[in-house]
């Protein structure tokens, strides 16, 4: 039974990343992520399918292996982030929920910022 979760959970996640390639707003590789860890649980077969992807694999065993993000990933997460709260500046949200997302969207950055690169 776990393990059909496990296989739902990384079908749902592969799907994801797929969707996430036609789109360009869409993150690819965070999807791919969880999709692969949970078909570690479930299909080692399908999660060594995403490792040898050529285009995605590299980006997923950077990450299991060190923790790593690229640099001009890092760069589109950071820039994505300052988008968003730009928007919602120009759209004319709250100040306490631009507030929240600033602060939310720092540590996030702050987090990305310190990995190490890929």
């Amino acid at each position: 039974m776990k393990r059909q979760i496990w296989f739902a959970v990384g079908a749902l996640f592969l799907a994801l990343g797929a969707i996430g390639v036609a789109l360009p707003v869409m993150p690819t590789v965070p999807f791919l992520l969880v999709a692969a860890w949970a078909f570690a649980r479930s299909s080692p077969r399908l999660r060594q399918k995403i490792l040898d992807n050529p285009t995605y694999g590299p980006s997923v065993r950077a990450w299991q292996e060190r923790g790593a993000i690229s640099r001009i990933a890092k760069i589109w997460a950071v820039s994505a982030m300052a988008a968003g709260i730009g928007l919602s500046i120009w759209l004319g949200l709250p100040v306490w929920v631009i507030g929240l997302q600033a602060g939310t969207c720092a540590a996030v950055g702050a987090f990305v910022a310190s990995r190490p690169e890929q």
